[in-house]
């Protein structure tokens, strides 16, 4: 069996939960290896639309164990909240996950230091979700966090959370804090509600990187799953406009407790176009109005906030520039449908820096700010994508654009989807996936 991760190869957002589910069905086990409940994978079918934060995508498929690694950074609540809304949707979920005894957990003192960092940054701020996901990690990396591990030991958590709320308050004591702000920093509170999470997480709690180890040694397929994106990593992404976690391949290793020969293939998600929530640079990004066009066509809305998308063209070069760090094997090209009505296919292949043009994503941040993107147009298609399931059914011209891609990243497509339900996907002919998943439909 197959041990694949699937990493975002853009500013998330890219449709990553839609193959991991296919992959899922041919797999043992699925494993969330980073980021917090700030992630939002979708999955829609027959009529439903599932929603995950926290739990691995593979749930949906029965006979799946899932895991959540120590790279996660896990809000308890969050997770009760996403467990029950599965149960009322059908999916039995509590009796196959489990939790890295190490991952580290985001309290409400994490929110009100986050609200409040944002607020401190005003036109600088990174434009966050608010939700903890940053001062979590940064808790996490000044080794003052909170695991879960600790909500097992009455004593160390008390004394955690007592120094780390008189820490806050100092941080925050020029703020006007709400009701809710205080309650944030209420260490008996704080202890009470820590002390009921950790009764009803003490059953998924469990040695990840052995269990993994356990089941890879037996021959068993394991799937990674990634949140965000390639270039919202803190390492290799647009800095400081990024998440707070290794997104990249290389990630699942560290957060997982796993060796890089475990793995056997790396597979990117690409939108057809691009896409980024929040501040930050975007060579690529259309002015309002086409903005706004792309984004009614691809319904482009974040899953966890609500918040709109900025939009534009496919960025090769940064899909380029993801392909190189996270070592893909292959692409999954995503909302290929979406392109459906439009006269033209634009891609960007490069970028005007003053009188020179590079075809590299920049390592300057200044140069991400300055470049103005060069594009190659492509023939629109000839008959529309939307609900093709055959490589054959697809128009001369997607063919032609999905050379187009593979010349310029340097990896060949090996999924494409082509609308919104479950099953709208194409797995062209001698694909990388084939091989992995010989049973792949």
């Amino acid at each position: 069996m197959a041990n694949v991760i699937v990493v975002g190869a853009q500013w998330g957002d890219e449709g990553k939960a839609k193959v991991v589910d296919l992959l899922a069905s041919h797999a043992d086990a699925c494993v969330r290896y980073q980021g917090g409940h700030n992630a939002g994978h979708t999955v829609e079918w027959q009529g439903r639309r599932f929603i995950f934060h926290l739990v691995p995508t593979g749930i949906l498929r029965p006979e799946v164990r899932c895991f959540i690694g120590s790279g996660v950074v896990l809000d308890p609540e969050a997770l009760f909240t996403e467990l029950a809304g599965l149960e009322a949707m059908g999916v039995s979920s509590r009796d196959r996950i489990r939790v890295s005894y190490r991952a580290h957990l985001i309290l409400p003192y994490h929110r009100l230091l986050e609200r409040a960092s944002e607020r401190r940054r005003g036109a600088a701020r990174i434009g966050t979700t608010g939700r903890g996901i940053g001062p979590a990690y940064e808790d996490k990396v000044g080794r003052r966090g909170i695991v879960a591990a600790d909500l097992l030991d009455g004593d160390a958590l008390r004394r955690k959370i007592t120094a780390n709320v008189a820490r806050v308050r100092r941080l925050v004591e020029a703020e006007d804090l709400t009701a809710e702000g205080e309650a944030a920093l209420d260490v008996e509170v704080l202890v009470a509600s820590m002390r009921e999470h950790g009764e009803k997480l003490a059953p998924m709690l469990a040695d990840v990187s052995l269990e993994l180890d356990a089941l890879a040694r037996a021959g068993r397929g394991l799937l990674f799953e990634g949140a965000q994106g390639t270039m919202l990593d803190v390492d290799h992404g647009t800095y400081p406009h990024v998440t707070s976690s290794s997104c990249v391949a290389a990630g699942a290793l560290t957060s997982l407790g796993i060796g890089p020969r475990r793995v056997d293939a790396v597979i990117g998600v690409s939108k057809a176009y691009t896409t980024r929530v929040g501040e930050g640079p975007f060579p690529s990004e259309l002015e309002a109005e086409p903005a706004a066009h792309l984004r009614r066509l691809g319904g482009e809305y974040g899953a966890t906030t609500g918040r709109p998308r900025r939009c534009g063209w496919l960025d090769l070069c940064a899909l380029r520039y993801a392909a190189r760090v996270n070592g893909l094997d292959a692409l999954a090209l995503t909302k290929l449908d979406i392109l459906d009505s439009l006269p033209e296919i634009p891609v960007c292949v490069g970028y005007r820096l003053g009188d020179r043009v590079i075809d590299e994503f920049p390592p300057a941040a200044r140069d991400w700010y300055a470049a103005r993107p060069v594009y190659e147009v492509l023939p629109a298609w000839s008959r529309p994508v939307a609900g093709a399931r055959t490589a054959e059914s697809l128009a001369p011209e997607v063919h032609g654009f999905v050379r187009r891609v593979e010349e310029l990243v340097g990896a060949p497509v090996a999924l494409i989807c082509t609308g919104s339900d479950r099953d709208d996907i194409v797995v062209p002919r001698g694909s990388i996936l084939r091989d992995l998943y010989p049973n792949l439909d």
